[in-house]
C-alpha cells in the first residue's frame, strides 16, 4: 500500500456561517438527488447491460459522464478541457489532487478507474465506484500477474483504465514521483504491442481570496469536511483537464522510461501554470 502525502500545512479549520449552511443545504441537495438518481438509472440500466454485452458497457458510462458534467454545473466550479481524449483501447494516467478528480476525467471521457481496494469499502464512494466499472487492486508487486490479467479482459472489453501512478493525491501544486510497478503488466507479449497511455494533467484553480490548496485533499483529511467546505464556498474556482497525445508502449524499453515519460508530460504544464501564477 502506497504512503499517504502529507507533506504540508493542513488547512485552517473549517468556519461555515450562515449564507455558507444554506449553500450547503440547496447545493447538497441537488447534488445528491442527481449524483444518486443517476446511480439509480445506472444500475437499472446495467440490469439489462450485463447480460447482453457482459464486460462491455455501451449505455452506463455515457449515464455517468452527464452526472459529472452536471455536478461541476450545480457546484459552480468552472470546468475548462484542452486536448482530446484517445480513441480505442489503451488507459489514461494522470496526477491525483482531490476526490474531485472522479468528476473531473469521468465528465471528459469514458474511462473506468483502477482505485486501491480500500476504496471500496469506503461508504458513498465507494458504492459510486463499484456501480461505474472501477478495477480494485492492492499495490502490490506479487499480484502483477493477476493485475495483468484483470487489465488485459477490460482491454479487450473496450474499456480505458484510468490510473494515478502517484499512489496518493496531494495539495494539487505538485506532482509526485510515478510508481512503476503497474505500468510491468502493459510490457507482457501479448499487450506491450498493442497498449497505449494517454497521459492527463489535472490543474484547479482556487475560488478568489482562497489558498492555492482550495480543492487539494491529502494526508489524513476528512472527506465529509472538503465536501462541506465545497459545498459553501460563496465563489468558486476553477478544474482543467488537459488530455496529451497517447504514447506506445512499445517504444519504450521498460515500465520506469515509461513511467518516467509520462510524469514528465504531466507535470509541465502544472509547472507552467504555477510559474505563471507567480
Amino acid at each position: 500500500m502506497s504512503p499517504t502525502w502529507d507533506d504540508a500545512p493542513p488547512p485552517p479549520p473549517l468556519r461555515i456561517g450562515p449564507g455558507g449552511w444554506l449553500r450547503v443545504l440547496l447545493r447538497g441537495v441537488v447534488l445528491g438527488v442527481v449524483v444518486f438518481g443517476g446511480l439509480a438509472v445506472l444500475l437499472l440500466v446495467r440490469l439489462i447491460e450485463r447480460p447482453l454485452c457482459g464486460l462491455a458497457r455501451p449505455v452506463t458510462p455515457h449515464i455517468t459522464r452527464a452526472v459529472c458534467r452536471a455536478a461541476f454545473a450545480i457546484l459552480g466550479i468552472r470546468y475548462r478541457v484542452r486536448g482530446r481524449a484517445m480513441q480505442g483501447r489503451g488507459a489514461v494516467v494522470a496526477n491525483h489532487s482531490s476526490w474531485l478528480d472522479i468528476f473531473a476525467i469521468n465528465a471528459a471521457d469514458t474511462v473506468y478507474f483502477v482505485s486501491k481496494s480500500e476504496v471500496a469499502a469506503w461508504p458513498g464512494i465507494g458504492w459510486l465506484a463499484r456501480a461505474t466499472g472501477t478495477l480494485f487492486i492492492r499495490r502490490d508487486p506479487r499480484e502483477a500477474a493477476l493485475h495483468r490479467d484483470m487489465f488485459h479482459d477490460r482491454l479487450v472489453a473496450g474499456h480505458r483504465l484510468v490510473f494515478f501512478p502517484e499512489g496518493t493525491s496531494t495539495d494539487g501544486r505538485r506532482v509526485l514521483p510515478f510508481k512503476s510497478t503497474l505500468f510491468e503488466a502493459f510490457f507482457k507479449k501479448d499487450m506491450k504491442p498493442i497498449m497505449r497511455l494517454q497521459p492527463l494533467t489535472l490543474i484547479y484553480d482556487p475560488p478568489e481570496g482562497e489558498s492555492a490548496r482550495f480543492y487539494g485533499w491529502w494526508g489524513d483529511m476528512d472527506f465529509g469536511t472538503h465536501l462541506l467546505k465545497t459545498l459553501a464556498a460563496p465563489r468558486q474556482g476553477a478544474v482543467t483537464v488537459i488530455f496529451h497525445p497517447p504514447v506506445s508502449v512499445a517504444d519504450f524499453a521498460n515500465r520506469k522510461m515509461l513511467a518516467r515519460d509520462l510524469e514528465q508530460t504531466v507535470r509541465a504544464p502544472l509547472e507552467k501554470h504555477l510559474a505563471a501564477e507567480g
